[in-house]
């Protein structure tokens, strides 16, 4: 039997993290998450600044593209790939919720 451990992690929309940070809390290395930020994948919240800091979205994105890397076997370009398709699908079904609630009536 496989046992998992995860760490949980109390998430504020303006906590900002480390490259390093953001590698030790997503289980990607640094040069993974430089590669999906050359991808842009992942954004840095200032990307101007002298010291990469991420965001808390980020690190979701991150976390995410480790358990797509783990299970699917995929490089940094499939993982940029990859989220941008689920970035999109999600932007999608936002859209079809806010459709939804305009016409109610309209869907069954």
């Amino acid at each position: 039997m496989r046992v998992e451990v995860t760490e949980a992690v109390w998430l504020d929309e303006h906590q900002q993290f480390s490259l390093a940070e953001l590698a030790d809390l997503s289980g990607l290395s640094q040069a993974e998450l430089r590669q999906l930020v050359d991808y842009e994948a992942l954004v840095p919240a200032d990307p101007g600044a002298a010291e990469v800091r991420f965001g808390a979205d980020c690190l979701v994105l991150a976390r995410t593209a480790c358990r797509l890397r783990d299970d699917f076997d995929l490089d940094a370009g499939g993982l940029a790939l990859t989220l941008r398709l689920l970035d999109r699908i999600r932007s999608l079904e936002a859209q079809l919720r806010a459709l939804h609630a305009q016409f109610p009536h309209r869907h069954k």
